[in-house]
């Protein structure tokens, strides 16, 4: 994902060499929900990782439960058909691993259960003796509504089950579960590295450690978990000053009427969503992140009022928004804490007395800053600056304008914010600036460095994304048509009234223009999921898996 600060002559980061890790535990105990966001943070790092699963090449290449042997799973004496179908998928997986590994990769880690001493030793002398740096990570999981949501939310709807009645599938997967339980070795053995994770974050005990990018994996590993949680991304309103980065202007009329249809169609969508999962929305808090823009975090006013208020706008000058104030139900204050670096961030908390929704104000969550491509449109920064021009269209990602930040920039000074992602544990939105939501949706779905100037973020969509074991679920969905949405005029026949009331401001550079050169693409329907303005009237559509 995020490209390193530099580059080795091998390719491997970090001077950490190459490193497989083994996974271990029973099923059900999030082992492939660990992997896989274990596997998304490496690759935002820089880290070539992948992540081979025994139980993903076992569907592949032999299909679901009902077309394996009926010992496949069972203790005991097993088949000669059974035993060669066995060996087949551990050495396949075996192959894919050591395939990675010459190809360059670094950073492999085996979803498998991995339960028998014997099994892991073998493994772990196995790639020592290739120079090959093995850490064992285990989960332990002794909570059973823990496990109960993970086989019903993400077992019985994987291919084994496909076509299964739910209640007699979890009582086969459990079936399953008894049967490891009683050859099942916990780790004791001390000879490799382990990490071990209870409760999927709970708690975490560490042995023999050691490097940077070892340390880094402890580190994310600590802030994980797999409660059931969706974030949402949203654009913040129309100001009055678009064009200006060093302006900190207030929103505009139009801002504070998209603030409130925002406002509306997130509890509306998120209502929806927590009662198709079986989940009272009154029980559940929002939390919403914003800059400390004032665009953006008046943006997130209307959450904080009781009621639909219009009020706000007509209290708005209409030449300088610094006499303006927040809605009396909105408390503020500020708040010191420890970034993952170890200095001290100060956050703005804001709470409602309504609503169970907390806003917090973040400093990183900053647009891009565009230097002296400020205030300039596509076209003029082609034509005042071409020798920049032409660096920026070969390497949009990487690229930086005279005073101004690049993409990669902008990466490194939001890694702290993808920690607190992934370890916040309540529903989120982010009401933010485009180039910053651009980030944050690659690195939730998995999108390439490359990619990420070329992520098309109209002002009037809300993505939901889903966070689940195997990836994330991510949707769009159509609420705005108002002023600030769109580059172009109205589509149709509109009158010039009608394009200037629709026109968003191009000089706002990295706010409102996507890259789209050779190598890159603009987010469309099928990528992200976007939908039509038919959602307005009820219809919906989803997204394939995000990864």
């Amino acid at each position: 994902m995020a490209a390193p600060l530099y580059t080795t002559a091998s390719g491997l980061l970090f001077h950490a060499g190459k490193i497989l890790i083994l996974t271990v535990g029973l099923p059900a105990r999030g082992k492939t929900h660990i992997s896989r966001a274990l596997e998304r943070y490496l690759r935002w790092m820089g880290v070539k990782t992948q992540v081979v699963s025994l139980g993903d090449y076992r569907r592949k290449t032999l299909g679901g439960a009902k077309k394996l042997p009926p010992d496949y799973f069972t203790l005991g004496e097993k088949s000669p058909e059974t035993m060669a179908l066995r060996k087949m998928v551990s050495d396949g997986c075996e192959k894919l691993i050591e395939d990675f590994f010459g190809a360059g990769g670094q950073v492999v880690i085996y979803d498998a259960n991995n339960g028998s001493r014997t099994t892991r030793q073998a493994l772990a002398e196995k790639y020592d003796k290739q120079g090959i740096h093995v850490i064992i990570l285990e989960s332990v999981c002794d909570n059973k509504e823990i496990i109960e949501t993970n086989i019903r939310n993400v077992k019985i709807s994987s291919p084994d089950y496909r076509g299964w009645d739910p209640d007699k599938a979890v009582e086969d997967y459990y079936e399953r579960i008894r049967d490891r339980e009683k050859s099942y070795e916990t780790v004791e053995e001390t000879t490799w590295p382990f990490i071990r994770i209870i409760n999927v974050g709970e708690k975490i005990m560490v042995n023999n450690i050691r490097g940077y990018l070892q340390s880094r994996i402890v580190f994310f590993l600590m802030n994980i978990h797999n409660r059931p949680r969706m974030i949402y991304f949203a654009r913040s309103g129309q100001s009055l000053i678009e064009h200006s980065y060093k302006a900190d202007s207030d929103l505009s009329p139009a801002g504070w009427e998209y603030s409130e249809r925002l406002r509306e169609f997130v509890v509306e969508r998120r209502a929806k969503s927590l009662e198709q999962n079986g989940f009272d929305p009154n029980d559940r808090r929002l939390v919403i992140w914003t800059s400390t823009r004032r665009r953006a975090h008046h943006t997130a006013w209307p959450f904080l009022t009781p009621t639909h208020s219009t009020s706000i706008p007509q209290q708005l000058p209409l030449v300088s928004s610094h006499l303006t104030l927040p809605p009396q139900s909105a408390i503020a204050r500020n708040v010191l804490t420890t970034d993952e670096a170890g200095e001290l961030t100060e956050t703005k908390v804001t709470t409602g007395s309504s609503l169970k929704i907390k806003v917090i104000e973040k400093t990183q969550m900053c647009e891009i800053n565009p230097g002296v491509w400020d205030g300039l449109t596509p076209d003029q920064a082609r034509k005042f600056y071409p020798e920049e021009w032409a660096r920026f269209v070969k390497d949009p990602y990487a690229f930086r304008a005279p005073r101004a930040e690049s993409y990669h920039d902008l990466s490194v000074r939001l890694e702290p914010i993808l920690i607190e992602l992934e370890r916040e544990k309540e529903d989120l939105l982010i009401i933010g600036h485009s180039s910053v939501i651009r980030c944050l949706l690659a690195y939730l779905i998995g999108l390439p460095a490359s990619e990420i100037p070329a992520i098309e973020i109209a002002r009037g969509d809300l993505l939901e994304v889903v966070p689940t074991s195997y990836g994330v679920h991510s949707q769009a969905f159509h609420f705005w048509d108002g002023p600030g949405r769109r580059g172009e005029g109205i589509d149709g026949d509109g009158d010039q009234e009608e394009v200037g009331l629709s026109r968003r401001d191009e000089t706002n550079f990295y706010e409102n223009y996507a890259e789209d050169t050779k190598g890159k693409k603009r987010m469309n329907a099928v990528d992200l999921g976007f939908l039509s303005p038919r959602i307005q009237e009820g219809s919906e559509e989803a997204l394939a898996d995000g990864t």
